[in-house]
C-alpha cells in the first residue's frame, strides 16, 4: 500500500499509519548519509586526492552493485594509506553535520523510553562523536589503524569481529534487543544503503532515509524529502 501523502516525499508500504512510538523499544541508525550529511571515507580520501576513486566504490556498494561490503571497505581503506590522522579531525570539524531532524527524532525517541543504537560501516572516530552529540546509548563501527600519526590503509580487528558490515549491523541490533528483553518487532531500523537491508529486514519497522532505490523498494517507510523527524508523522509519540 502507498499512503496518500506519498506525493510529498513520504512513502508508506505494508502497514496502515499511524503507529505509536510507545509500541517500540529500540531505534537503530546507520550513520553516514543517514544521521550525518557525508560519507566520511570519501571526505578522508579527499585529503589524499583520491576522493573520486573512493567515492565511486562507495556509491556502487551502497547501491548494492558490490555485494561484498567487507571487500569494498578494505579496498577503499587501502587507498587512505599515508593520510595524516589530523585529516579525521578536519573532516569532523569542517564537513560533518547532522542531517535535518536527527536531533529532534533522537530526543523524541529517548523521551518515549526507546533505547538508541548507532551501527555504522564507517569509523569510530566519527561514530563516537556523533554518539556523544546525540546521546545515543550504544554504537558499533570500524577502527582505522594509525601508526606514527598516519593511516596505514588497514582496519583494526575488534573483540566482536573484523568489520561492521550489514550482517554485523543486524547481529548488533538483535543482540541489543535480546540484552534488554525486546522482541525484534519492537525495533525500528533506519538506513540508506544496501548494507542496511539486513538490519532493516530484522526490525519491526524499516525506514529508508533519502536512500538508494533498492533500499526504498524494501523499506516500510521511505523519507524521500525533508528531515529524519518526518518519521514522527508516521510513528507518533502520543
Amino acid at each position: 500500500m502507498t499512503a496518500p501523502d506519498s506525493a510529498d516525499g513520504l512513502v508508506i508500504q505494508g502497514f496502515t499509519p499511524p503507529l505509536a512510538l510507545a509500541d517500540f523499544r529500540l531505534i537503530a541508525f546507520d550513520m553516514d548519509s543517514t544521521l550525518i550529511n557525508i560519507e566520511c571515507i570519501d571526505e578522508i580520501a579527499d585529503a589524499a586526492g583520491r576522493k573520486a576513486e573512493v567515492a565511486a566504490i562507495t556509491e556502487a556498494a551502497m547501491r548494492g552493485e558490490i555485494t561484498d561490503f567487507k571487500d569494498s571497505l578494505r579496498r577503499r581503506v587501502a587507498l587512505l594509506a599515508g593520510v595524516p590522522a589530523t585529516a579525521l579531525q578536519a573532516v569532523l570539524d569542517e564537513r560533518l553535520r547532522l542531517n535535518p531532524g536527527a536531533d529532534v527524532l533522537l530526543r523524541t525517541c529517548r523521551e518515549a523510553g526507546l533505547k538508541t543504537l548507532l551501527v555504522s560501516g564507517g569509523f569510530t572516530f566519527f561514530a563516537d562523536a556523533v554518539r556523544e552529540r546525540l546521546q545515543i546509548d550504544a554504537a558499533r563501527s570500524n577502527v582505522l589503524e594509525v601508526v606514527d600519526g598516519h593511516l596505514t590503509g588497514r582496519l583494526v580487528d575488534q573483540p566482536w569481529g573484523d568489520i561492521c558490515d550489514g550482517e554485523e549491523k543486524k547481529r548488533t541490533l538483535l543482540a541489543m534487543c535480546a540484552e534488554h528483553g525486546f522482541e525484534p518487532r519492537q525495533a525500528i531500523a533506519v538506513g540508506d544503503g544496501a548494507n542496511d537491508l539486513p538490519m532493516m529486514g530484522a526490525a519491526g519497522l524499516s525506514v529508508a532515509y533519502h536512500a538508494k532505490p533498492k533500499v526504498r523498494a524494501q523499506a516500510m517507510v521511505s523519507i524521500n524529502e525533508g528531515g529524519l523527524d518526518r518519521l514522527l508523522e508516521v510513528v507518533r509519540p502520543t
